[in-house]
């Protein structure tokens, strides 16, 4: 398996979790670390129409 496109990058597949009551997407590490978010941090997620907005929990 190759590496991906850069116009393809950040196209993400949602993943149903084991009890199938959940669902996650990873999320690409450039952003993360950009952010300067670690692992098991608290984040706020919000719908805004059609989008969703992942924000650091204050």
């Amino acid at each position: 398996m190759g590496r991906k496109k850069l116009d393809e990058r950040n196209i993400r597949k949602l993943h149903k979790s084991s009890g199938g009551k959940s669902i996650s997407v990873t999320l690409p590490i450039e952003i993360i670390r950009n952010l300067k978010w670690r692992a098991k941090q608290k984040v706020v997620i919000e719908q805004k129409g059609k989008t969703i907005v992942i924000k650091d929990w204050e």
